[in-house]
């Protein structure tokens, strides 16, 4: 079963995303802030991190960077998971050495459909 660190500080959020997740397959690791969601990623080594952007204590961009520059963690897809819709987010968050973008709210398919993809596991079950 493949493995997901979900970094999000809104209980609601990381509760429902993760729901909705673990209905489609996967197993959902969570992180309530930043520094957190580091730290989680390098004692668990996730197949795929969906990393809002807003957090506190560590934000996001600062959390990925520190994921990448990790050689333990550094091969482990980071995707932005935020409401910053602006296009100068989306570039940042790629600087910040995310593979990808989504945007809340989430749009379950699309998001499974990248998820998959990045993990090279063809179709929804």
């Amino acid at each position: 079963m493949r493995r997901i660190l979900l970094v999000e500080d809104n209980e609601m959020n990381r509760d429902a995303i993760s729901r909705l997740l673990e209905r489609r397959g996967f197993a959902v690791l969570t992180a309530a802030d930043g520094a957190e969601g580091v730290r989680r990623c390098r004692e668990e080594l996730p197949d795929l991190v969906l990393m809002d952007l807003g957090l506190p204590v560590l934000d996001g961009f600062e959390a990925t960077r520190r994921i990448k520059a990790d050689p333990a963690t550094a091969a482990i897809p980071v995707v932005a998971l935020t409401a910053r819709a602006l296009t100068s987010d989306r570039d940042a968050a790629l600087a910040a050495g995310c593979v990808d973008y989504d945007i809340k709210p989430v749009d379950l398919a699309r998001l499974v459909g990248k998820i998959r993809a990045l993990l090279g596991d063809g179709e929804a079950p």
